[in-house]
Parts: structure tokens; C-alpha cells; sequence
């Protein structure tokens, strides 16, 4: 698993409206996803959000298209499609008609046809006439879907252990899969305030040392991180491991205790709240007792679950044991976005992704994490990404 989660798991309470679907199962979980009409994809004249219109691939806005990210994103879900475990993900795959071969021959259709369509709408006319839609049956049955966002963020950070530097990003235990259950909690692996140091089981395990204790906190929720050394040099950190704890929201934690308001908790703001509570610290980031270990992994991208790099833009994380790994997906919900201004704004968008990522916080057909990117602009806008939306798949006719 390349991430651990989403950060904050908060709604903006952006609604893009209800859909009528067929009936379901009483158990929402036992049919994740339920054929619909593709006449969804109806072309929508002058409006950009119009369902699976990806005015992105080809630019729009004054920033050039993605055209060759999304087949390099598409390429990396064939190339897990043709390993040992994708065949046995598929293999008892609960929805019927979505098998390992027809993602595939669906994703090698799509690639042709974003390299043969001149435009959005083109790419959208002909993926209505020759794919089916499949939706998430999402968190209300109704196909409502919560979607947040993650990053890799870019911090700087330190070899060895300085009076500065003193948060330690640990490695994986040599011995991990024999710890005894329950595991260890995050205070007894690195006490209340970050500093246990000399008496942690992990000592000695360190692969680097952050000023910051909130921001090795946050490399633990995104799961990895370019760190900028103070010897001048680059290292890349991934996710190696976690502890067996269930993810709890700090974020929620402060609203829950009437620290913060739960409506409009947003990255910056917690950011914010903890630089001037510095103290609280040690009250709120043990409260999420999961513990995340890493490895160097010697500049390469980011990777997702399926073991294949995440696409900015381009990938998203989701439940795989619901969701069809490494297939084509259409998401469809409000992204940030800087303006001309330099400000952040909200921009309803129909984007086509591939899911190759998962999370212990994305839980059931309901959630979604949106892969934005890397460095500081990425996790401004992850940080305020939240809201509700659509999301379907798309396979070949049969």
C-alpha cells in the first residue's frame, strides 16, 4: 500500500445531486457497482462538466493537456494487470460481467481511443457508443460518493539526529511480522510527545529526522515524501507497513473536543491551529494510535497498492476489497484549482482516472482519494479537497 489514508476525511457539503439506481442487494456492500444508462454521457453543449467531457487531456484554461500522463497512468494498470496478483484479486471478484480480461481489453480500447480523438467531446461520443457504465452504489445507496485527496509532500529533513532536527521517520522492523496483536500503540512506539527516542522499540531503525513533529505526522498520513536533506542532498521515502490500528481523524478529534468547527476543517486550518497550540500536539496526533514505517526508495514516484506509480491527476485510491484494481474509472466532483490570481477555487470536473491506490481510511463504495501530486501547491489543494460526487467504471460492451 502506498498511502495510508486520507488526511482530514472531511465533506465541504457539495452535493452534484441524487441518481436514481436499480434496485440493490440489502447489503450495499455485497453490489459495490450496478450497471447504468450510458445516455449519462449525453453531450451537454457548452458546458464543461458534463459527464466523462475531460476537456483536461487535451488543456484547457491556459495549461496544457495531460494526454501523455493519462497513457503512461493506463500503461503502469496494464502492466499490473498481466502480474499473479491481479489475477487473484479478480478471481472472486463480487460484481458479475467485471473480470481481469475485460478491464484490460477495456483499458487498451480507451488507450486507443484518446490517442485517435481529437477532442473531449470526440473521446466522450465514442466511449458512449462502446462502453458501459458501472456505478458505485456510494455511501447512501444513492451514489453519492465522499471524495478527499492526497499528496506527496516535500519537506526538509535531516540524516542524523541534531537539536533541530529530533521527529524520526522510522523504518520497517526486521521482525514485523511476528509482533504480538494488538500491536503496539503510536505512544508506546514513540511516546506522547514524538521524543522517546533511546527508549522506543525502534531505536536504532531511524532513516531520517524532521524539525517539525506535525509535518512527520503528515508524511505518515500521505504515506511518502521527497525530503530535501540538510546535507544537500534528495531522499524519497514509501510506505513499507503500518500498525494494525484503525486511522482516527485528528481533525475530527478537534471538532469533536469544540477545538475547531467541523464545517470548513481544512488542512491549512488545522495547520494553522496547531502552530498556534503547539502544545496540543501531544494531545491530538496519539489519539491516532496507527503507526506508519517507511523505506528509502531511491527517487523513485510515488507508488500505489497495486504496485505501480500514482499519476498526478490521474489515479485514484478506493476499497479494493469492493472496487476493480487498476481499472479505468470516470470521476465526477469538484477539484481545486489556483486561478490566474494565485487564488484556489472550486471547479466541478468529469475526469477519467485509474484505480491503483488504497487506504485504511477509504473505506466501503463511498469513499475515494484523489491522487493531486507533488510539493506544496499539491497539498494546498489536497488539503482543501472535499465533497461529494459520482463515480463509475468503465468496461466494453459485452
Amino acid at each position: 500500500m502506498r498511502k495510508t489514508l486520507a488526511l482530514l476525511s472531511l465533506s465541504f457539503g457539495v452535493t452534484l445531486g441524487n441518481v436514481t439506481l436499480p434496485a440493490l442487494a440489502k447489503d450495499p456492500l455485497s453490489v459495490p457497482l450496478i450497471p447504468v444508462n450510458s445516455n449519462l454521457l449525453n453531450l451537454v453543449c457548452c458546458r464543461s462538466d458534463a459527464l466523462g467531457l475531460d476537456e483536461q487531456i487535451w488543456g484547457q484554461n491556459g495549461q496544457a493537456g495531460d494526454r501523455k500522463a493519462l497513457i503512461a497512468s493506463i500503461d503502469n494498470s496494464l502492466r499490473y494487470l498481466q502480474t499473479n496478483s491481479a489475477a487473484q484479486a479478480y478471481q472472486q471478484y463480487p460484481v458479475p460481467g467485471i473480470t481481469r480480461d475485460r478491464v484490460r481489453r477495456s483499458l487498451v480500447r480507451f488507450r486507443q481511443l484518446v490517442l485517435n480523438s481529437g477532442s473531449a467531446a470526440e473521446l466522450q461520443a465514442a466511449i458512449k457508443r462502446e462502453f458501459v457504465l458501472y456505478q458505485s452504489v456510494g455511501k447512501d445507496n444513492k451514489g453519492n460518493v465522499q471524495y478527499t485527496a492526497y499528496y506527496e509532500p516535500t519537506y526538509t529533513a535531516s540524516r542524523k539526529q541534531t537539536a533541530e532536527h529530533r521527529y524520526p521517520l522510522y523504518g520497517m522492523p526486521s521482525n514485523f511480522n511476528s509482533w504480538p496483536k494488538p500491536h503496539p500503540t503510536r505512544v508506546q512506539l514513540e511516546g506522547e510527545d514524538g521524543l522517546l527516542g533511546a527508549n522506543s522499540p525502534l531505536q536504532g531503525l531511524e532513516i531520517a529526522w524532521m524539525s517539525d513533529r506535525l509535518e512527520a505526522f503528515l508524511v505518515q498520513i500521505q504515506g511518502s515524501a521527497q525530503l530535501q536533506m540538510t546535507d544537500g542532498s534528495v531522499m524519497t521515502v514509501g510506505y513499507a507497513g503500518g500498525t494494525d490500528y484503525p486511522y482516527t481523524s485528528v481533525g475530527k478529534e478537534l471538532a469533536k473536543d469544540g477545538k475547531l468547527p467541523l464545517s470548513g476543517l481544512t488542512l491549512p486550518v488545522l495547520i494553522k491551529y496547531f502552530q498556534q497550540n503547539p502544545l496540543e500536539l501531544s494531545n491530538y496526533i496519539p489519539r491516532n494510535q496507527r503507526f506508519v514505517f517507511f523505506n528509502e526508495t531511491n527517487g523513485a514516484p510515488a507508488m500505489g497498492s497495486v504496485g505501480v506509480p500514482v499519476t498526478a491527476e490521474r489515479s485514484i485510491a478506493t476499497d479494493k476489497s469492493l472496487m476493480p484494481p487498476g481499472a479505468l474509472a470516470l470521476i465526477h466532483t469538484r477539484v481545486p484549482y489556483f486561478n490566474r490570481a494565485g487564488k484556489i477555487e472550486q471547479r466541478l470536473v468529469s475526469r477519467y482516472v485509474l484505480d491503483q491506490d488504497k487506504g485504511s481510511a477509504i473505506l466501503g463504495p463511498g469513499r475515494v482519494d484523489y491522487f493531486i501530486g507533488t510539493g506544496k501547491r499539491a497539498g494546498d489543494r489536497a488539503g482543501v479537497t472535499g465533497g461529494n460526487g459520482q463515480l463509475y467504471y468503465l468496461l466494453l460492451k459485452q
